[in-house]
C-alpha cells in the first residue's frame, strides 16, 4: 500500500512554514516539527527531513520508510488538519533503529493516550 500523496508535504514553502511557525516536538531520536493548519478536516500531511550525516543512502530509506509505515498504521490516531516534519537527530544511529523504536518515540509526541493496536508486527521487509 502506497503512502497517498495527499498525505505529503513536498513543497518546500510548506515545510519552511512548518519549521518557522511550528511547535518543536522532541524525542531521544527525533524532532518533530506540528503546524495546526487553518482547514482543520483537512488531512494531516508528513515530511521528512532525512540528511546524508544520517548515513549511506540505503540507512536513510530504511529510516524514512520506517517513519512512514508508524503514520501508515497510526494514520487514524494522528489529529487531522496538521502538518508534520520529521528529523532525525544526530546522535540517531540507524542500524539500531527498529519500528519498535519509532513508535516507542512517536506515538507519546503524536498520538498521547492513544493505543495502536497492530503496531508490534511491523512488514518483514522495514
Amino acid at each position: 500500500m502506497r503512502f497517498a500523496s495527499e498525505r505529503r508535504l513536498t513543497v518546500r514553502k510548506d515545510f519552511l512554514r512548518c519549521y518557522s511557525s511550528g511547535k518543536r516536538l522532541f524525542s531521544p531520536s527525533f524532532v518533530v516539527f506540528m503546524l495546526r493548519r487553518e482547514n482543520t478536516d483537512a488531512l494531516w500531511r508528513l515530511g521528512m527531513a532525512v540528511t546524508k550525516k544520517t548515513g549511506s543512502a540505503v540507512w536513510r530509506n530504511r529510516v524514512r520508510r520506517l517513519i512512514r509505515e508508524f503514520f501508515r498504521l497510526a494514520q487514524f490516531q494522528i489529529p487531522s488538519g496538521r502538518d508534520y516534519v520529521v528529523v532525525p537527530k544526530r546522535v540517531l544511529d540507524p542500524r539500531s533503529l527498529g519500528f519498535g523504536v519509532v513508535c516507542a518515540e512517536l506515538v507519546p509526541l503524536l498520538c498521547p493516550g492513544a493505543f495502536l493496536p497492530g503496531m508490534g508486527n511491523p512488514p518483514d521487509n522495514l
